[in-house]
């Protein structure tokens, strides 16, 4: 497995309190679903900051602690449909989605920014890395 790999199977993981079952194949799929509709991970990032989260985005991109994000604003920058619509694929209720993402997210962002950074390719390398998990996933 590789680092990548083994960076964003810690953050699903961790969002899922460690439950590994068909659940993390269906939070991997929105994971990716969400960073390709929002234009990559640097686009969602500007997301976050554009919606007034630009010190949240900034502590999961540097080497400092993490600032926490909550439900409510995870739905405030994606919006209640498109939580909604998530939510529905997961099969989970849209708050429950949406508290899913607000442990996750963080994680993740600060797991692929190590260098205090948006690696260029941080789209390409985020969706290799997170079909290359499912698929570990899908097989256990």
């Amino acid at each position: 497995m590789g680092l990548l790999d083994g960076v964003i199977q810690n953050a699903v993981q961790g969002a899922l309190g460690g439950n590994r079952s068909n659940d993390g194949s269906n939070l991997l799929n929105l994971a990716m679903q969400l960073v390709q509709s929002n234009g990559g991970l640097q686009g969602l990032l500007n997301r976050f900051t554009q919606s007034g989260f630009g010190e949240h985005v900034q502590s999961w991109v540097g080497s400092g602690a993490n600032l926490p994000i909550n439900a409510d604003a995870i739905t405030k920058v994606l919006g209640s449909s498109a939580v909604a619509g998530l939510a529905q694929k997961l099969g989970s209720n849209p708050q429950e989605t949406a508290q899913t993402l607000s442990g996750l997210l963080p994680q993740l962002v600060n797991h692929l920014t190590p260098n205090g950074e948006v690696p260029a390719d941080s789209s390409n390398l985020l969706t290799a890395g997170l079909g290359a998990l499912g698929s570990l996933l899908g097989n256990k």
